[in-house]
């Protein structure tokens, strides 16, 4: 059954844990989506372990068009969430309409998620308004990491907990059919989740949240530049994947692939025809 903004709420309603990963290209789609995830989160988290950059904030529109295009061709009946990247909505309502238009025209996305809590109302508003579905993203928010110091818990203190909380139920409000809790106390995402009528999925955030995420990367043992606590490794696949590339690489340098098996035939009378 396809997944829909409908089955994740209902999912709430009926206490069923929702399951989510990120995916960045066509095959990964394919493969998660046969195994019955329930959506996959194209995310801005592709400037880190796809590209290269040390964050996040470098990731452009396109990017995100180009890889939300190619996960939305191997998405059968996973929910396909496209992240709006840095500064494609912050700057305007009209901005955060056009960009997340494009995610869903041209990025074929199911929905878009956007960061932030009652700052960003008046674009969640307008973009639920226009008919494209979206999810919030609150706690570590990765495009204002230079405004938080680093990637730290947040919601620790009194303040920014009640922030948080009040953040929450602003957006929901707002219209978000599902929001993101990263890197925040258990017993915080608890009280969020109690309080908001939506989903929530959590990422750090503790087992009480309605679901989870994680970047694939991380919980196949593919990226390494960095672990969060929060992981949990399902698998070494990055191991096994430089022991096969290393298998390749010496049976290259030796001679020893390809064999005859791995090659096409062709007439010896063709062959010598030849001058």
């Amino acid at each position: 059954m396809k997944n829909t903004v409908a089955t994740f709420r209902k999912a709430k309603e009926d206490g069923k844990k929702l399951s989510m990963l990120t995916a960045y290209d066509y095959s990964t789609a394919s493969l998660l989506d046969a195994a019955g995830i329930n959506g996959i989160l194209v995310g801005d988290s592709l400037g880190n372990v796809i590209l290269g950059y040390e964050d996040t904030i470098s990731v452009t529109m396109e990017d995100m068009i180009h890889h939300g295009a190619a996960v939305a061709r191997g998405a059968k009946n996973a929910l396909v969430v496209v992240d709006m990247p840095f500064m494609s909505y912050q700057g305007s309502v009209y901005d955060a309409l056009k960009n997340a238009g494009r995610l869903m025209k041209e990025g074929r996305a199911n929905a878009v998620k956007l960061e932030g809590g009652v700052e960003v109302v008046p674009q969640i508003e307008a973009i639920v308004q226009a008919g494209i579905p979206v999810m919030g993203h609150l706690g570590l928010t990765p495009q204002s990491i230079n405004a938080f110091g680093g990637y730290k818990v947040q919601g620790k203190d009194e303040a920014a907990a009640q922030k948080l909380l009040d953040d929450a139920k602003a957006i929901a409000e707002a219209g978000v059919f599902a929001i993101v809790l990263e890197c925040v106390p258990s017993a915080l995402a608890k009280k969020v989740t109690e309080a908001v009528p939506v989903p929530t999925i959590g990422i750090g955030a503790g087992a009480d949240c309605d679901g989870q995420i994680l970047v694939y990367q991380d919980m196949l043992g593919m990226f390494s530049d960095f672990t969060p606590k929060f992981v949990k490794r399902y698998a070494n696949i990055g191991e096994a994947m430089k022991a096969a590339f290393k298998g390749y690489i010496d049976e290259v340098g030796e001679g020893a692939f390809p064999t005859a098996e791995h090659g096409y035939g062709i007439s010896n009378e063709v062959i010598q025809k030849l001058y």
